[in-house]
């Protein structure tokens, strides 16, 4: 279904060359990726994160399917784009199309068996992703980065195929293992940023755009990290790279975020490298969590900036918060944009902190829960000494999460409302119309539905199909809906994993049977 809406999307964009219909397409894309769901179905195991793929990026798609803001009046509450930035996610009709291919290449990944077919999706996959990462600016990093694992993975590939004449996987036994496999494994701790392997991740993850990064960050690596389950189950052996804590001297956000995920990588090849029963289910468990966390804190991110749209910081004369490259784009580059934003939003700030909480693991949160089973699996099977570097890394790396958080929570903001915006009072006009539940509000260039949300006496104020003016000022501009919702749900699936424990572990705990007795 994904390949035909593909087309489907391109016969659109040849027929049409309106900008502004990329959010219906990335609304269409929603639907396309949630029916996918239904008809995906490969193995118990790839169909379960076939779902999972699906359901995150169809989440992710909603932040440029919806405009961010909304407009809350005392009477009527509606969606305009007459307060919404226009940045360029909103009018990419491309965008839609390429994440499309991406999400493709992955599904198909996570089912591949043969090396052709490893190629082939790894190909797909990764050129949609080097189009995501200069798809707003040329970033030399982000393309020799993407090429240098490229590079890594069809040397790997080749060696394999052409010394044993085979490409298939299964073929392969532990046995037979040789410096081919070897470099085909680095190609893939390349392609997931795994560490010593992740010097391209910070500096790509900090160039791109905020919206961009979350897909980035988040489905490429389950797709990999999937396929790795399987090859490690078939070879028996995989060797890795416990990562070392290297987000202490970090002071840009995104790239503190890459630091994040090699760490929390270390925990999930550790869980790779085990290779029980016990161990195939944390990994399964943590790697669910953590994308569901690290795609909460992402779209914090996006929200934090939306929110911040109308400030500007006080001191004007300050060069770093001046001069931030692509700040249209990526409004939130800095961990100290983030001093006092508990006093602008209390809910957001809450809500980026338990998720930071669930990433260091504090119980009772999901992540806690995650750390543990691996570090159980571990234990059981020996590795006392990794254990202990597991949890020692762990202590240390909560600093750079625990700073976030005290200076959200306990410093002074130094932000101020907007001259432009701070006394400024905006008109636009209101029409009802025959049906008393809704009206019509427009201004010179846009015509929008409006909900009321009193009932049919407010209508009383306003003569039937004829215009009358309506006034508002930025301080009834909210974040809409949209991210509201998301923002929520995702925050709730962290906090109160401990009422639904049973739910998560008993499926990693039947999709860890079936790998082991296939």
């Amino acid at each position: 279904m994904a390949v035909f809406s593909i087309l489907f999307l391109l016969l659109s964009n040849a027929v049409t060359f309106r900008r502004e219909k990329s959010i219906l397409y990335s609304r269409e894309t929603i639907i396309i990726l949630l029916c996918s769901c239904f008809i995906a179905h490969v193995t118990p195991i790839t169909h379960v994160f076939h779902l999972f793929l699906f359901l995150l990026s169809a989440i992710i798609f909603l932040l440029t399917g919806f405009y961010p803001r909304k407009l809350l009046l005392k009477d009527f509450i509606y969606d305009t784009n007459l307060i919404n930035k226009m940045g360029q996610q909103f009018r990419l009709i491309e965008y839609p199309l390429i994440i499309l291919f991406t999400i493709i290449g992955g599904s198909f990944l996570v089912s591949a068996s043969d090396i052709v077919s490893i190629f082939l999706c790894i190909e797909l996959q990764s050129y949609g992703l080097y189009l995501l990462a200069t798809i707003y600016r040329n970033s030399e990093l982000s393309t020799s980065a993407g090429l240098t694992y490229f590079y890594y993975i069809i040397t790997g590939l080749s060696s394999v195929a052409n010394e044993y004449a085979s490409t298939m996987l299964d073929w392969y036994k532990p046995f037979y293992l040789n410096i081919s496999l070897l470099i085909m494994s680095v190609g893939f701790l390349f392609k997931i940023s795994a560490a010593p392997f992740h010097f391209w991740s910070p500096d790509v993850y900090d160039a791109i755009p905020t919206i961009v990064t979350t897909f980035v960050a988040i489905i490429p690596k389950i797709s990999i990290l999937v396929f790795l389950l399987e090859l490690v189950h078939y070879t028996s052996n995989f060797y890795f790279v416990f990562n070392f804590v290297l987000g202490l001297t970090q002071f840009r956000i995104k790239r503190l975020f890459a630091y994040s995920t090699i760490s929390h990588l270390g925990f999930i090849l550790l869980a790779l490298s085990i290779n029980s029963l016990e161990s195939v289910q944390a990994f399964i468990f943590y790697l669910m969590q953590y994308s569901i966390s690290n795609l909460n804190a992402f779209v914090l991110l996006v929200s934090i900036g939306f929110s911040l749209y109308p400030f500007i910081n006080k001191d004007t004369s300050k060069i770093e918060y001046n001069n931030l490259p692509d700040s249209n784009n990526s409004p939130i580059q800095l961990i100290t944009q983030l001093k006092g934003y508990f006093d602008l939003n209390p809910v957001i700030a809450l809500s980026l902190a338990i998720t930071l909480f669930s990433f260091i693991g504090i119980p009772p949160l999901v992540g806690f829960f995650a750390k543990q089973m691996v570090l159980s699996a571990a234990l059981d099977s020996g590795y006392v000494f990794l254990t202990l570097v597991a949890i020692l890394t762990s202590v240390i790396g909560a600093v750079y999460y625990l700073n976030i958080i005290k200076q959200m929570f306990f410093d002074v903001h130094e932000y101020k409302v907007n001259k432009k915006y701070a006394d400024k009072t905006l008109q636009g006009s209101i029409q009802c119309h025959s049906k008393p539940e809704t009206i019509y509000t427009s201004n010179s260039l846009n015509r929008y539905k409006c909900i009321n949300l009193l009932g049919k006496g407010v209508l009383l104020k306003y003569a039937k199909n004829k215009a009358s003016d309506i006034y508002f000022k930025i301080d009834n501009v909210v974040l809409s809906s949209c991210l509201a919702i998301i923002i929520s749900i995702l925050t709730l699936m962290l906090l109160l994993f401990i009422f639904v424990t049973n739910i998560l572990i008993r499926l990693s705990s039947v999709l860890a049977i079936i790998m082991f007795n296939p």
